[in-house]
């Protein structure tokens, strides 16, 4: 039997994140044959694996992860079953290197199959399964690439977005950061109210009323104050000839009122703007661009991205746990 030192111990500890005693243990049944020892906490890995497969592993960590040329982003969850591991220093650390892979690859299969050392990101989450003795797997997968692309993780790595830009400017940065900080902070989904399918708006309109609806015969029932039913909630079904009817609605109301008509021009674009606001609900909760920005309530994200000059939101993704 071969006399296993401290050093060897210690070596295969760090080529694999295992326990000292687990590599203690494996080079003792390898014999001291270093790449035996891998090859046996690999199959402690599959083994553990194979009995945990049906674990939840809600769990995790989200990590973004750009290029150096800011050309191309990724963001992968990597999943476990506890907080506990989800927040260990070692588990961010391995995930930050799976992310930092991933930027190079389009598809999540192509990512699993890709090389980690010796072995594929696929074979290194058995083997580090094993190693902690929880299920790990990678749950999220998104990449982007663009003439800029910036990135952001929320405290906690539980949030992280990327976003690219149309141009690589001055202050596209900070630009590219804070919009990904939008993203991450108010879960859009997709980039504008153009993007919206037309069912799907008039589907979850219609689902709006409906709860609204219920909820008001409650508060009818209790003597409390009934909530504004809306007509619409996005952007897109606001029409020009709808919008002129909510102008011509507040010119009525602002003559009911006695206001002269000299002043009416000072009044109306507030109105107006306030009937869009009411009437884009949907569009404030699911639509990155037109969002107000949470730096600076009085513009949405569209209008900052603007302060770069004639720069786009091209593309963004958004990953979390929860």
């Amino acid at each position: 039997m071969a006399k296993i030192t401290a050093s060897e111990v210690n070596k295969l500890r760090q080529s694999t994140g295992a326990g000292m005693m687990d590599c203690k243990n494996a080079l003792v049944e390898a014999d001291g044959d270093f790449d035996k020892a891998i090859d046996i906490l690999r199959k402690k890995g599959q083994k553990v694996a194979a009995n945990r497969a049906d674990r939840d592993s809600s769990e995790g960590a989200v990590i973004a992860f750009v290029n150096s040329d800011n050309t191309k982003g990724a963001i992968i969850s990597l999943n476990c079953e506890t907080d506990f591991v989800a927040k260990n220093d070692a588990f961010v650390a391995l995930a930050t290197e799976f992310a930092e892979i991933a930027v190079n690859y389009t598809s999540k299969e192509e990512f699993l199959n890709a090389p980690f050392g010796t072995m594929t990101v696929a074979e290194k989450l058995i083997e580090q399964t094993g190693v902690i003795g929880e299920k790990l797997e990678i749950g999220a997968f998104e990449c982007i690439s663009g003439a800029f692309v910036g990135s952001y993780i929320h405290a906690g790595n539980k949030i992280a977005a990327v976003t690219a830009l149309s141009a690589n400017v001055k202050g596209a940065d900070v630009v590219a950061k804070d919009v990904s900080m939008q993203a991450a902070a108010m879960g859009a989904s997709i980039l504008s109210y153009k993007d919206f399918d037309p069912a799907f708006v008039a589907n979850e309109t219609e689902a709006r009323i409906a709860v609204i609806e219920k909820e008001n015969e409650e508060f009818k029932r209790l003597g409390k104050t009934l909530k504004n039913i809306p007509t619409f909630i996005s952007r897109s079904q606001l029409t020009p000839e709808i919008l002129a009817q909510a102008e011509e609605q507040v010119k009525a109301e602002l003559k009911a009122e006695g206001k002269p008509e000299a002043i009416w021009d000072r009044i109306l674009p507030g109105k107006v703007e306030r009937f869009i606001a009411d009437n884009t609900t949907l569009d404030q909760e699911q639509c990155l661009l037109d969002q107000n920005f949470i730096k600076d309530d009085k513009i949405n994200v569209a209008q900052y991205v603007a302060t770069l000059g004639d720069v786009k939101v091209t593309d963004f993704k958004r990953v979390s746990l929860a």
